[in-house]
């Protein structure tokens, strides 16, 4: 009985240290799609959190290596998101039913919630190594699930076309949401879309 306690103790403790590093993940991985890596800062993500500047350094060596995390569950999410709606048509409609859902109005205006490629690619080039390479396994897994969407799948041409999609969304996605004009913004949109989405597919 006498050992049982403190391990109970010792188990409750990692558990609460483990409940409180996913708030500042989640905070920080909400944040950096929000204000971007440079205007995510530790006091902020803490506060956010529910927890104490102090207690950041429980959790984390450096900012740095908690802007990876937070980079690595954005990236996570929005895989999820993408999955999630291959998984909810069927298997001819999932090329279609992920680019609009990624070129949607509510996409452009949930950018915290969003994909991270659009929200900080202009800024990941300037970041550590860690973030880069997470945001790079991003890109390819993204580039993976287009081409196998694609109606010419197994063929030569499909990784290719998958290459110019994520480019062409990304690049839409960032400008739909750098525009003051509601109108451009949604004709960036949709003439992505348009272009995207042949007749047919």
């Amino acid at each position: 009985m006498m050992d049982v306690m403190p391990n109970m103790k010792a188990n409750a403790r990692y558990a609460a240290k483990e409940a409180s590093h996913e708030r500042i993940v989640a905070a920080a991985a909400r944040a950096i799609r929000r204000s971007g890596y440079d205007g995510t800062g530790v006091a902020d993500i803490m506060k956010e959190a529910g927890l104490t500047h102090g207690a950041f350094y429980a959790h984390f060596p450096s900012r740095e290596a908690m802007l990876a995390e937070a980079a690595d569950r954005a990236c996570a999410e929005s895989a999820a998101v993408a999955a999630d709606v291959v998984a909810g048509v069927p298997p001819g409609k999932a090329l279609e039913a992920v680019l609009c859902a990624y070129l949607s109005k509510d996409h452009v205006e949930q950018m915290e919630l969003g994909c991270p490629l659009a929200a900080l690619g202009s800024e990941t080039p300037r970041q550590a190594p860690e973030v880069r390479r997470t945001v790079t396994q991003h890109t390819k897994a993204m580039i993976d699930l287009l081409a196998r969407q694609s109606p010419d799948w197994g063929q030569p041409g499909a990784h290719e076309q998958a290459l110019v999609t994520i480019a062409t969304m990304v690049g839409a996605l960032l400008l739909a949401r750098a525009v003051d004009e509601p109108a451009l913004s949604d004709r960036l949109r949709e003439a992505a879309l348009k272009h995207l989405v042949p007749p047919g597919i």
